[in-house]
């Protein structure tokens, strides 16, 4: 069923366990940065981590040294092609049975209110050691093949069977890895999980098993981002004909995926002592998928000023003619937008470059159209792609920002060029308005720190960074995101509100 655990560090327990799903220590920038940076602002706590990920050959090495009070960090992979148990018949109790039928009902029925909650417990403790329903059971049994075959019978719009029983099993399987990576893990203090999902659903796991409090901190609604990938995956089949479908439908798969990632989210959200937004429209949205309103609070990013400031002092007097996507080379991120915007602003600026620093690796796919996109709109000599860089060498060289995203959540890069004295563009989405336009009275006082454009419109990005570049509007601009950042964003705004959250679940710590 499931591989050993690779450990990279290893301890006997630890006063922090964090739960990192596709991101630190594999993954560059974004939320790696931000874990990186929670765990060595807390050298008194020790911290212990589960690295989720999906195959070993979607990772490269470490991006990231890991921090010396990181004790302990083991890696698994929920969809690594592993031997399944022998085939062998298998008979589940008949409470079992019902006991699974009635909590699927349940939570088709009432996904967000307290019944499907403790209908999906239910669920929880029956694939738990001992539990009733062990991995053999679900694949082998007979009770198992008929509440597959009578939920097709019942509920699926697709006329393939085949498609529906591989998309059920796939999608369940991981739960038994996730159950025993919980009930094995070492003793820590508290639980810190970095997202919903996979990585939520593990935390809930581990404060069943080892009854400590839990923390969510979400940079982004983990189950948007999801429908947002759903909605554009290719590898989920349709198999309905023209007649069938429903142009006002999502695909019957797409839509599992959703209600499965939906349901992932209240499970995380249920068991959560405490709940972190980073700004208050997530907050909210968090309270509307299921959060209780009391539980949740607003924590936004903050970056080490100290550190960049000194970075204003390496810029040429005159600002150069660089706008750079600071991002992962991924369809979230909406790099074809920018490319595209890069053709009307070489159209007129001669002397404009566009940059895009961040990893091509993690979907090549998407990199390589990007590429075929900047030839066909003839700027290779214009557009380049610079993989990752260090943002303390990148910044100084960089006139603007910019961020073409179909989704953010508050974006650490903006505030991070702020503290540089770079401007950013920036699409309407997540936190970014807030960022760049101000979000109090006295935060709008400062004035805009750059622009804000709809999404994946490339004319309005281009005339944005144009306006952007003259000099008096990029000097005010300048201003704006310093003065900005200063006062609302500051690495210790963030690790106090931390503090007091560590301290009120583990305890203070000399």
């Amino acid at each position: 069923m499931s591989q050993p655990p690779r450990y990279l560090r290893q301890a006997q327990r630890a006063d922090i366990g964090l739960v990192l799903e596709g991101t630190f220590p594999y993954v560059a920038g974004g939320v790696s940065s931000w874990v990186n940076q929670i765990v060595r602002s807390f050298p008194q706590y020790s911290f212990a981590g589960i690295f989720l990920g999906s195959r070993p050959q979607d990772y490269g090495d470490p991006k990231y040294p890991l921090p010396d009070n990181l004790v302990h960090l083991e890696v698994h992979f929920l969809h690594e092609q592993t031997a399944a148990p022998p085939v062998m018949k298998q008979t589940l109790a008949a409470d079992t049975m019902r006991r699974v039928r009635e909590a699927h009902e349940t939570l088709r029925a009432t996904p967000g209110g307290a019944g499907g909650r403790s209908a999906m417990g239910d669920l929880l403790a029956a694939i738990q050691p001992g539990g009733g329903l062990p991995y053999e059971g679900f694949l082998y049994s007979e009770q198992s093949w008929n509440f597959v075959t009578d939920a097709y019978r019942k509920y699926c719009r697709d006329p393939s069977f085949v498609d529906y029983f591989w998309t059920w099993r796939i999608m369940h399987a991981p739960l038994w890895r996730l159950s025993r990576i919980a009930s094995e893990f070492i003793p820590v203090g508290a639980i810190h999980t970095i997202s919903t999902g996979y990585a939520g659903l593990m935390a809930a796991m581990l404060k069943g098993y080892q009854q400590r409090p839990m923390l969510l901190s979400e940079h982004g609604i983990y189950t948007k981002e999801r429908k947002i990938d759903l909605f554009q995956a290719e590898w989920i089949r349709d198999n309905r004909n023209v007649f069938d479908k429903d142009p006002s439908e999502v695909a019957y798969f797409k839509d599992m995926w959703v209600r499965f990632f939906e349901a992932l989210g209240k499970i995380c959200y249920d068991a959560a002592d405490d709940i972190v937004a980073l700004y208050e429209t997530n907050r909210l949205r968090q309270v509307a998928d299921g959060a209780d309103p009391a539980r949740t609070r607003n924590i936004p990013n903050g970056v080490n000023i100290a550190r960049l400031a000194p970075l204003r002092d390496k810029r040429s007097p005159v600002p150069p003619k660089t706008f750079c996507l600071l991002g992962r080379v991924v369809p979230i991120k909406d790099v074809k937008t920018f490319i595209r915007a890069m053709r009307t602003i070489a159209d007129h600026d001669p002397e404009a470059e566009g940059w895009i620093a961040g990893p091509t690796d993690e979907d090549p796919a998407y990199y390589q159209a990007c590429l075929n996109l900047v030839e066909s709109l003839g700027l290779l000599e214009r557009v380049k792609f610079l993989g990752f860089q260090k943002i303390d060498e990148l910044l100084p060289r960089v006139g603007v920002l910019v961020l073409s995203s179909i989704s953010e959540a508050l974006p650490l890069v903006i505030l991070e060029g702020y503290a540089a004295g770079v401007p950013s563009i920036a699409t309407d989405v997540g936190a970014c308005r807030q960022l760049i336009e101000g979000l109090t009275p006295e935060d709008r006082a400062l004035g805009p720190s750059g622009r804000v454009v709809g999404i994946a419109d490339p004319e309005a990005l281009a005339k944005a960074a144009l306006d952007l570049m003259q000099p008096h509007n990029w000097q005010a601009a300048q201003a704006a995101g310093i003065a900005r950042v200063e006062r609302f964003y500051s690495l210790e705004m963030m690790i106090d509100a931390y503090r007091e959250l560590y301290v009120k679940a583990v305890g203070a710590r000399d």
